[in-house]
């Protein structure tokens, strides 16, 4: 059974902030096993990733086999059925027109004191993508990793995906297809993120390195972090969803559900002003885990990390839904765009009963890779703008040196910098300048 709240219980304060410390746990241990890992592909290259690959996967290949090459993409797309294919399709593109419109200009102007300045955005040269492969493999998570990439201009995309036991699934390999990805490798875990980062005989390295994967994935993004930018440090999947009296408790129980079902620690939070309806869709999802492919995961993570808060009014709720700072947010009220505007801290927003996040996380078009854990307090989600760098341009005339030079001078003195002082300085004293005239002439 799930955690029950009630916000004028004497003790929900304490319930409150035990239910905003779970699922935290501690990975020393995975954080050893990862860095031994990263350091023998950092030296052995191939022959490591061919070892892991045997060890982890029991899979046997050759350097050469680590490489899925294009015309294998191809072929994938007809092996699947087409109804997939065209959904694949759709999702593509609907991710692609979202993320164009995210594309940030470039900035030039010049200031009253006579300074030009700017910013231009530039893509990185290369992306690394991380896919989990096998029965676990998700094909959208390929097209929303890959395609912002694309639409950002990034000019080399290297996915890698396991393939255990030799299962390749042809779902994510039709989505590497549509997606433009440049390179497949057939190689995970640690040691995939190894290659990305440094590099092997057969892998190139990358840039930067996106994509979902287990807790030896995500520690080993956060090693390599320095050496290549990452997208960001994944938890299990959450969904809190807030909810009126007013919906269908199926419904709001399947969207609950939705999230759960991704794994044993993911979490589905309810909030409602109503003690009645949150029974009802305690019934609902009893009443749906029968049925589920993924009952077992689903159940156990419901009943360990499940919660159901009954508030006194629901005006209370974007405060609490601010301290949860959830990955997913549903708002299945009379007025969620007003609820919304009160709300800081989420990784997205569903508004309104017929916006379940399930379509957010196939076809809506904005990202579904998300911040977990109440990281969405201080970032976001994965973006066309994490495949761009920004540059900044100055330029300054005399005249413009002239009227901003002095305080930073004085600054730079004040720091005890003298040659940033003096190089500032020997331009407004006008050194040099005459013999910058003379080369000019003679050109």
């Amino acid at each position: 059974m799930p955690r029950r709240f009630r916000t004028g219980d004497s003790g929900f304060e304490a319930d409150f902030a035990a239910l905003l410390d779970d699922r935290q746990e501690t990975a020393d241990s995975v954080d050893t096993v990862v860095a031994d890992i990263i350091g023998d592909v950092r030296r052995r290259g191939d022959a490591a990733l061919l070892d892991y690959t045997e060890r982890f996967d029991r899979l046997t290949l050759t350097a050469d086999e680590l490489h899925i090459g294009p015309d294998r993409l191809h072929e994938a797309v007809g092996r699947c059925p087409p109804s997939q294919i065209a959904a694949l399709e759709k999702a593509a593109a609907r991710i692609a027109d979202y993320h164009r419109r995210l594309l940030p200009e470039d900035l030039d102007y010049t200031d009253a004191e006579g300074v030009r300045l700017g910013a231009r955005w530039t893509p990185v040269d290369a992306a690394g993508v991380y896919v989990p492969g096998g029965k676990a493999a998700y094909p959208s998570s390929v097209l929303m990793n890959t395609v912002p990439a694309k639409v950002a201009g990034v000019g080399r995309i290297a996915m890698t995906v396991p393939t255990p036991d030799g299962e390749i699934n042809e779902l994510v390999l039709a989505a590497a297809h549509i997606a433009g990805v440049d390179e497949v490798y057939r190689v995970g875990g640690a040691q995939a993120v190894a290659a990305l980062a440094f590099g092997t005989e057969t892998i190139g390295a990358v840039d930067k390195i996106v994509g979902p994967g287990n807790a030896y994935v995500a520690s080993a993004k956060k090693q390599v972090f320095g050496r290549v930018g990452i997208d960001l440090i994944a938890g299990p999947s959450e969904i809190l969803i807030v909810a009126d009296a007013l919906n269908d408790p199926k419904w709001i129980a399947a969207d609950l559900l939705s999230q759960a079902e991704h794994d044993e620690v993911a979490q589905a939070i309810l909030i409602t002003d109503s003690a009645e309806f949150a029974e009802a869709v305690e019934r609902a999802v009893a009443v749906h885990l029968q049925r589920l492919a993924r009952t077992e995961i689903a159940a156990r993570s419901w009943a360990d990390h499940g919660a159901i808060i009954v508030v006194d009014d629901l005006d209370d709720a974007p405060s609490l839904v601010d301290r949860l700072a959830p990955e997913h947010l549903e708002l299945a009220v009379e007025a969620p765009e007003a609820m919304a505007a009160r709300i800081r801290h989420a990784g997205a927003i569903f508004l309104g009963r017929f916006t379940p996040e399930a379509v957010g996380d196939y076809v809506a078009g904005p990202n579904h890779v998300l911040p977990t854990s109440r990281t969405a307090r201080f970032s976001s989600g994965l973006g066309v703008q994490d495949f761009l760098k920004r540059t900044s341009i100055i330029a300054c005339d005399a005249g413009g040196l002239g009227r901003i030079g002095p305080a930073a001078v004085e600054l730079a003195r004040a720091e005890g910098l003298d040659a940033h002082a003096l190089s500032i300085s020997i331009r407004l004293d006008g050194e040099g300048a005459d013999a910058a005239d003379t080369a000019r002439r003679r050109r």
